[in-house]
């Protein structure tokens, strides 16, 4: 029999039961059957021995109260602990769907490492850092890298980095920080003081709160005001695509079988992983399928206009003609959202779909408050849309300005195309033609008209 003391004066009995406990490393067994045999844990002080069928060492370290004692005398190394703060997630019943995620990638102490980062794949822990929190912060910590993964924050909100790196930084923690928190009434895990929390941002996603920080602070970061880790975005970036590919199969799959076990364990579902176990609709076929539908011209033949390719060769034949109809609209929001790559891929789609359906003219309109910018190419001037197009704008939402604009200026548009992230300030527009949103990053805007179509940032 062996007994270990613990910081807070609790002695527990463990029995090895007919085999050896594992002496080379003094560790407590995760599980009865663990380190080739089975132990029995008694409370010296009151006698009651635990009597649930999965006993993990979750239920010991209820006991010790945040100790880092775990053996006698020793104290447990930093990759020790953050194992252990590993092991503790998985074994709670609400995470137990996160449990795929957190084995993806690699997880390393670091010295060199402030605080802790995470690539999207990969984490690092900074060996002080981790030695001055308790466990109920760390098992927080790990949480809060792990969601960072879950979310593929580092490759979805890539465009707001680019545009201010503090904004964005602070954006993903504060939704982090409030659903970490909200799961964590019982204090399993509590937020280190440092920690970036405001209650307002409950709900939102990390745009929203990018952009509510935004006009908070007149767009400048607040450097004050870091968090508690970094976010390698270049790191990220650095991923081979055979890396990137690979990392998006194994989040896929973890996210169903986690949401798998735990319906079948009845822990309860994650409306995070339902949101992410949707079906996604892919939206270059529902921007190819819009502009075929609205924007083709009649095709047909005339005995009027021979075709010439045949006439050498001594045959009459008919030439092809197709009849053009109105030109399509395509209405950029520029209100800061939308960067230089996801326009550029987002009209590079475009003008494939409009090689072959040939509408009159594409219409180009920047446009914040107000329509900014003006821009129009003839079928034959398609080739150049991607490379001499110049955004204009930059200031507040108001798609209202759009529909006016096309009213005043007597535009003939057979269809409108909106490319925007939804965050509007006022309604949605009044429109007579047909309408199609592209949202991008923001599956809570709910246009009341038209048809819509979400897209994610990175998928452009």
């Amino acid at each position: 029999m062996l007994v270990r003391s613990l910081t807070n004066g609790v002695q527990f009995h463990l029995h090895p039961n007919n085999t050896q406990q594992n002496t080379s490393t003094g560790e407590i067994p995760t599980r009865f059957g663990e380190f080739h045999g089975e132990f029995l844990i008694t409370n010296t002080s009151t006698g009651e021995v635990p009597t649930h069928p999965n006993l993990t060492k979750q239920a010991l370290l209820s006991e010790m109260k945040g100790s880092k004692m775990l053996a006698i005398g020793k104290e447990l190394s930093v990759e020790q602990r953050l194992s252990k703060a590993v092991v503790d997630i998985m074994g709670n019943p609400k995470y137990v769907a996160l449990a795929g995620v957190l084995m993806i990638g690699d997880r390393t102490v670091r010295d060199d490492i402030p605080t802790a980062c995470t690539n999207g794949r990969d984490e690092m822990y900074g060996r002080e850092f981790v030695s001055g929190l308790k466990d109920v912060e760390l098992r927080f910590l790990v949480l809060h890298e792990c969601y960072h993964k879950l979310y593929r924050h580092l490759t979805t909100w890539e465009h707001l980095y680019r545009e201010d790196p503090d904004l964005a930084n602070q954006a993903c923690d504060y939704v982090i920080n409030c659903k970490i928190t909200d799961d964590n009434r019982d204090g399993f895990a509590v937020m280190p003081s440092m920690g970036l929390l405001d209650p307002k941002y409950r709900g939102w996603d990390s745009a929203q709160v990018y952009k509510a920080l935004k006009e908070d602070g007149d767009g400048q970061g607040n450097s004050s005001q870091q968090g508690f880790d970094e976010h390698d975005w270049e790191g990220a970036q650095e991923l081979s695509d055979d890396e990137q590919r690979e990392l998006a199969r194994d989040l896929d799959e973890a996210i169903r079988q986690g949401a798998l076990i735990a319906g079948k364990i009845g822990s309860g579902g994650d409306r995070d992983l339902e949101e992410l176990l949707k079906p996604q609709i892919d939206w270059r076929e529902v921007l190819r399928e819009f502009i075929t539908a609205t924007c083709t011209g009649s095709d047909y033949s005339t005995w009027r206009r021979p075709n010439r390719r045949y006439i050498a060769a001594g045959h009459y034949m008919p030439s092809g003609i197709t009849e053009q109809v109105g030109e399509l609209v395509v209405a950029i929001d520029t209100s800061g959202s939308i960067g230089s790559r996801e326009l550029t891929q987002f009209l590079s789609e475009v003008k494939g779909v409009c090689d072959m359906v040939h509408p009159e003219r594409i219409r180009l309109l920047y446009w914040d408050t107000k329509v900014c910018a003006d821009e129009t190419y003839a079928t034959d001037e398609l080739e150049k849309l991607v490379s001499s197009t110049k955004p204009v704008g930059g200031g507040g939402t108001d798609i209202d300005c759009v529909p006016e604009y096309i009213t005043k200026h007597n535009i003939q548009a057979q269809a409108v195309i909106v490319l925007t992230d939804g965050y509007l300030g006022g309604s949605w527009g009044t429109w007579s033609t047909p309408l199609l949103w592209c949202i991008l990053d923001n599956e809570r805007a709910k246009p009341d008209c038209g048809k819509t179509v979400n897209i994610k940032g990175r998928e452009l």
